[in-house]
């Protein structure tokens, strides 16, 4: 399809403005729109000290990962750190013959005692491990620890007492020694009886009560929460907010309860937004008979009045592009699983992809170079990534390229064969397009993914000024098998040999423009 009639159909198709062009919640009036980042960062966890919220997020089998973000007032955010520089726990994050796609780090419970902050998560392979740092900002340190809870809800009681929530369908309670063992056998307090699924527990103590605040997860997810005044139970169970209108607040679920420095109370959730992700979403919440209510009138917000905080703060926007200037890659960026970090460097301005290993399809390739696309809002327009990449000093059988990533894959790129390059556009490993390179060693490489119509383009230019569609479609779809959205990537990777390289000068991402 041409990019153009691509454009102008996505913006008759969803009524759109194309002047309009937004990546971040805050509308700058005191309102602020849902999601609030537009992005995925699955599986929230908020927690505040002092004046400042912080943000754990799902990042799986990326690394640097775990990724925490902090904020001024539960709206504009910014990153903060990622905990884990990389994952040395098993070969398969290594792409060693095996991969963690779908597995790796999952909904990481965040708390903050005695001056120090924890972060508790599991991996379905590895087991359960604790980061810990004095400042959020880290450096962090990690632990295995002698077992995993399943979506841990980590709690430190006022009596000085540690417990963590756990479970899938039937929830436990365990307590846990000063070294995060456990203490005591697990403790059924809860089966689920909404329906099956019951899981992502954060656990409170609130006015005399122990909350357990949790979901019945799926794309149509139920926020629930759980009430008791001991913490071994009996607990009770009232719906939070079960939004099934189709739209932006559809099943939000699974996130934390937060108060503000003036006695609000709001939730993070996620929202399963399409084939970009699990986006956050923000809602009010009011108490009612002890009980939490989240949203207005049984559903979610969409724009609405920002959190009161004190004071207003500026509007923050999460980067995306990246001219590969500084000494380190901007805090977007994650690897799909461990890199050699040999095999890559920041050089004169530009981004160095060595081959690192032999492989025969992008999945299994290393130093992938991966970050989130972000949605626009109301009209969505779609997202471009755009790279300059220089290809003088491939090797044959080399590939190297701009991809959008899940499971189906695509990319654009350059493949060298007997001494000469072609202009190759492949869709889910096979090859559905390819033109000769002209006679140069710099190209052009851009797609334009959309969200809502859950398709991507891809083209290539000589000039950054004229670009030429290759190939066709990518259909994205959000596939558990790798349960990560879609990602913008950069590659580099060997058919025959090692020993190539190429060099991205830039990584631009922005809303399209007609």
């Amino acid at each position: 399809m041409n990019v153009k009639l691509f454009l102008l159909a996505l913006v008759l198709l969803i009524g759109c403005k194309p002047e309009i062009h937004k990546w971040h919640g805050d509308n700058g009036d005191g309102t602020y729109t849902n999601p609030v980042i537009p992005a995925d960062f699955p599986d929230p966890d908020v927690i505040l000290v002092d004046d400042t919220y912080y943000m754990v997020t799902t990042t799986m089998f990326v690394f640097p990962g775990v990724t925490v973000l902090k904020s001024n007032d539960l709206v504009n955010w910014e990153y903060c750190s990622n905990a884990v520089p990389r994952f040395d726990y098993s070969e398969c994050y290594n792409l060693e013959g095996c991969s963690r796609y779908g597995h790796g780090q999952w909904a990481t419970s965040i708390k903050y005692n005695n001056g120090k902050f924890y972060l508790l998560f599991i991996t379905l392979d590895e087991g359960g491990f604790l980061c810990s740092a004095h400042n959020a900002e880290g450096p962090w340190e990690i632990a295995k620890l002698p077992r995993g809870f399943y979506d841990p809800g980590l709690f430190f009681d006022d009596d000085g007492k540690i417990y963590v929530s756990h479970g899938y369908g039937k929830i436990s309670i365990t307590e846990l020694d000063e070294n995060f063992a456990p203490l005591s056998n697990d403790s059924l307090v809860f089966t689920g009886d909404i329906r099956g699924g019951l899981e992502g527990m954060h656990m409170y103590k609130i006015n005399g009560y122990y909350y357990l605040y949790g979901t019945y997860g799926g794309v149509n997810g139920i926020q629930v929460a759980l009430r008791s005044e001991n913490v071994y139970g009996p607990y009770e169970q009232k719906v939070v907010i079960s939004d099934s209108t189709r739209g932006v607040n559809f099943g939000v679920h699974q996130g934390a309860l937060i108060q503000t420095q003036t006695g609000e109370w709001w939730t993070m959730l996620f929202v399963d937004s399409g084939p970009f992700g699990r986006f956050p979403s923000l809602h009010p919440v009011t108490w009612v008979d002890d009980w939490p209510v989240a949203g207005i009138n049984g559903q979610g917000v969409i724009t609405f009045k920002k959190p009161d905080v004190g004071k207003e703060h500026p509007i923050t926007k999460l980067p995306t592009s990246d001219e590969f200037n500084g000494d380190k890659l901007g805090p977007q960026w994650g690897w799909n699983h461990n890199p050699d970090s040999q095999k890559w460097s920041l050089k004169q301005g530009k981004l160095r992809l060595e081959t690192v290993k032999v492989a025969l399809r992008l999945p299994e390739a290393r130093n992938t170079l991966t970050q989130r696309p972000f949605a626009c809002y109301d009209q969505q327009i779609p997202t471009t990534g755009t790279t300059k990449m220089e290809v003088g000093n491939m090797k044959d059988g080399d590939i190297a390229g701009l991809a959008v990533f899940q499971d189906p894959y695509a990319f654009i790129g350059v493949k060298q064969e007997n001494g000469t390059r072609q202009v190759i556009m492949v869709n889910n490993g096979e090859t559905i397009e390819k033109v000769q390179l002209q006679n140069v060693n710099t190209i052009y490489l851009r797609t334009i993914a959309s969200n809502s119509n859950k398709k991507a383009l891809f083209e290539y230019s000589y000039n950054n000024k004229d670009f030429e569609q290759l190939g066709n479609e990518l259909v994205m779809r959000f596939s558990l098998k790798v349960f990560t959205g879609n990602k913008f990537c950069l590659f580099n990777y060997a058919t025959k040999e090692p020993g190539g390289y190429v060099d991205f000068d830039w990584f631009r991402a922005e809303p399209a423009k007609l």
